[in-house]
């Protein structure tokens, strides 16, 4: 009986211990299932590159991106902002809409970009805000620009609703939003280090290049609008660059201030070398092209017309020396006047950074010059030049006496019978005599200093000469 008990309490032991044996090595199983598929990535990590100025059209793009990004349910949309100048009025928009995206946005200013007023709302509503060595966000005037209509009181409350909003954004991820109302009321601009080194940080992550970006993402926690907390898995992922449509890029091209300015001063040398040379319209149509192309890259900037106003009448300018007896002067008015139009065509209050490229105007400037002092000196040559055409342009040429002048008669020059009235005496039919004059379509000749061979022509020297 004692030895059954035995048995028995031996089986259960080993039943026991079997049933943990295959227990553990369940839960090990398990748990090589479960790790890597929780270290993987939601979605995809799509990357944004942005260059040129933020406009309207820049907007509409990274407005694409975002709903694509969301309709993946990417891990992450990481934003490289490579720009020069942002539209106020448009940047602001973009950035309320990344602060309550449904998918965590990184903004990452890349080495050597001086992010400007783009820098200072995008990395205000990113989820993660990293910068690269050498870099800044802000610009030297206000982030708001209030309307010169507007009371003290209206523009007040815009101030503090754009200050309110952008340090709500810095405060919910747990960056420094001291920098905020100066750079609203007064501007300010920040480096990387400064931003990094302020307690807390302004900025979360600095990073030499995307790749470090991504390492140092890997384990990063997020809150996103609606509460939800994500943390980033980045580190081995693979990026997806979201190109923006041709459409899309052409419309961005044409939206950059050098290249409006550009197809402006094309769309006008091509309207007068169709006034100057006629082309049954092809120029013209050329021009008609060239300027809508330019219109539509102005109209989304923020243009001061009076300036455009002063490019055209720069061209009128030129193209009026050409005809008038100043020797270069009203050309050189109308290059200081495109010079100055140009360098003051876009609004800087409500566009920092949006401007022409100093290289394009000066090129334009040295063309025209040119192209002027050639028109200029040959105009001088013209109006210097004998008259060789009409009746003018017949003194001097040679005719042949086809009636003896007595001292009237008849002479043949150019094709055609003339009158002609002789200076010094009878002449004989067979003679050479050189016009003199012009007078109710009749001639005055002068009979030649030595008289050649009857039947050679005597040789006439060159009109120019």
């Amino acid at each position: 009986m004692i030895r059954m008990k035995r048995i028995l309490r031996q089986w259960r032991l080993g039943r026991l211990g079997r049933l943990c044996f295959f227990g553990l090595l369940l839960l090990h199983f398990v748990s090589t299932l479960v790790q890597p598929v929780a270290a993987q990535a939601r979605g995809p990590l799509f990357t944004v590159e942005l260059s040129g100025v933020v406009s309207t059209h820049t907007v509409d793009y990274l407005r694409r991106t975002l709903r694509e990004a969301e309709a993946n349910d990417a891990e992450l949309l990481l934003i490289e902002l490579g720009v020069t100048g942002a539209v106020l009025r448009d940047v602001r928009l973009v950035a309320a809409d990344l602060a309550n995206a449904s998918v965590p946005v990184v903004v990452f200013v890349p080495p050597g970009i001086a992010s400007g007023a783009a820098g200072s709302w995008l990395l205000a509503a990113s989820h993660v805000a990293a910068m690269a060595p050498d870099t800044s966000f802000g610009v030297p005037v206000p982030l708001i620009e209030a309307n010169a209509n507007l009371g003290e009181q209206a523009r007040e409350l815009l101030l503090n609703e754009a200050i309110l909003q952008l340090g709500s954004w810095s405060r919910e991820r747990g960056r420094n939003d001291g920098w905020v109302e100066p750079a609203v009321r007064e501007g300010i601009v920040f480096s990387n280090a400064q931003a990094i080194e302020l307690i807390p940080p302004a900025i979360n992550l600095v990073a030499r290049d995307r790749e470090e970006l991504l390492t140092l993402l890997e384990g990063q926690v997020v809150v996103l609008a609606d509460g939800e907390t994500r943390t980033l898995r980045t580190l081995g992922q693979p990026t997806k660059l979201l190109e923006p449509t041709l459409w899309e890029m052409i419309l961005m091209l044409l939206a950059n201030p050098t290249v409006a300015f550009l197809l402006l001063i094309m769309a006008g040398v091509a309207a007068y070398a169709e006034l100057v040379t006629p082309t049954l319209g092809v120029l013209a149509g050329l021009a008609l092209i060239l300027l809508m192309m330019a219109l539509i890259g102005l109209f989304a900037l923020p243009v001061r017309w009076l300036a455009v106003l002063g490019l055209f009448l720069a061209f009128g300018l030129v193209a009026a020396d050409l005809f008038l007896p100043s020797q270069g002067t009203v050309t050189v008015l109308g290059l200081v006047l495109l010079v100055v139009s140009a360098m003051m065509m876009f609004d800087n209050a409500q566009a920092p950074g949006v401007a022409v490229a100093f290289w394009a105007i000066l090129l334009v400037a040295v063309l025209i010059a040119a192209f002027a002092t050639v028109g200029v000196l040959l105009a001088v040559r013209a109006r210097n030049a004998p008259v060789t055409t009409g009746q003018e342009g017949m003194i001097g040429r040679l005719a042949e006496v086809r009636k003896p002048l007595e001292p009237e008669g008849m002479v043949f020059v150019e094709g055609a019978l003339w009158r002609a009235l002789s200076e010094d005496g009878d002449v004989e039919m067979g003679e050479w005599v050189r016009v003199t004059g012009v007078y109710d379509l009749r001639l005055t000749v002068k009979r030649l200093a030595s008289t050649p061979t009857t039947g050679e022509r005597p040789h006439e020297p060159n009109p120019t000469e």
